[in-house]
């Protein structure tokens, strides 16, 4: 169980016992409408609190994506760089034996 799910889990269990609290016990009026007024306001956050997680999940997983997305770009880069230099080490071979051919005919 992960850390919001258990504070999501104990956040029910209030709620919970505030509307048990709310009607169960004879109090004023002031009181019960602080109790509600507290409960509206942890209904409020808990609202809130689930709209921002929602929110870091999407944003988490739109830049896991983006992540991944530049792994494959570099790896491509990589490639067409190893590529390269392997074309450079064959021209320079192929120079180099050109060279000791024409090298071969002066001589």
């Amino acid at each position: 169980m992960s850390i919001f799910e258990k504070k999501e889990k104990n956040l029910n269990e209030l709620i919970n016992k505030l509307d048990v609290l709310t009607s169960t016990y004879s109090q004023s009026s002031y009181e019960i409408e602080k109790i509600k007024t507290e409960k509206n306001e942890i209904l409020r956050q808990k609202s809130g609190i689930e709209k921002k997680n929602q929110e870091l999940i999407r944003e988490h997983k739109y830049l896991k994506e983006k992540i991944d997305s530049l792994k494959r770009e570099v790896s491509k880069q990589s490639a067409i760089e190893d590529k390269f230099n392997q074309d450079i080490e064959e021209l320079s071979q192929e120079t180099e034996n050109l060279v000791n051919e024409i090298e071969k005919w002066q001589t």
